[in-house]
């Protein structure tokens, strides 16, 4: 049997992230656009027996050794899955506030401080023009920075590091914000995880 990726429980339900992030936002984001791009990913490895058992992290960071059929199909739903994955784990209720332990000293000593991170951060996610993603990683060199990609590009493309993303697609946000995506992304803050970010940040250090 291939293998099949499938979609991630979620470790909070649907309401936890009000009044910031809807209940029928997340239900539909997840039951709905999440698993349609898993179902598209498991379709397209269906005639590759010799990739079933990569993760998909393993498809993304090889993309260019794949079969050519299937590059964009992985490039886009294998990016949308890993995504999503990261992103749910990045939320959870009673989220929010300021990065304490090694990835709080790094934001400070990288961008001088939490604020001026978080100003960079939402402004990246706010120029992102149409659907894509603001992201904090570890780049090439070791350091922190602040990226954006369109569509479901994953900064794995390029083998860098995410440690945070924003969804800046409108399906992400249009049900509550409407076209107001700067009142999305500044509500967004109140919801982020930082505990599971330190953990990201410290297995990569």
């Amino acid at each position: 049997m291939p293998y099949k990726f499938t979609l991630p429980l979620l470790d909070y339900s649907y309401d936890a992230l009000e009044p910031y992030i809807d209940a029928q936002t997340m239900q539909i984001h997840y039951e709905k656009h999440h698993q349609t791009y898993i179902d598209e990913l498991n379709k397209a490895l269906e005639p590759y027996p010799s990739l079933h058992q990569k993760s998909v992290q393993d498809l993304l960071m090889s993309l260019s050794k794949l079969p050519e059929a299937i590059q964009i199909t992985i490039r886009n739903n294998g990016g949308g899955h890993i995504n999503h994955t990261l992103f749910w784990k990045w939320m959870k209720p009673q989220g929010g506030g300021e990065p304490r332990g090694e990835i709080g000293k790094a934001i400070k000593q990288k961008f001088e401080s939490f604020s001026s991170f978080q100003a960079l951060f939402s402004l990246a996610a706010k120029k992102q023009f149409g659907s894509g993603w603001a992201w904090l990683v570890i780049n090439k060199a070791g350091d922190l920075e602040v990226i954006s990609t369109t569509n479901q590009d994953s900064p794995l493309l390029n083998n860098i590091m995410p440690l945070l993303g924003v969804d800046v697609w409108e399906h992400a946000y249009y049900l509550k914000y409407h076209n107001k995506r700067v009142d999305y992304i500044a509500a967004w803050w109140n919801t982020i995880n930082w505990a599971i970010i330190e953990e990201f940040y410290r297995q990569q250090a």
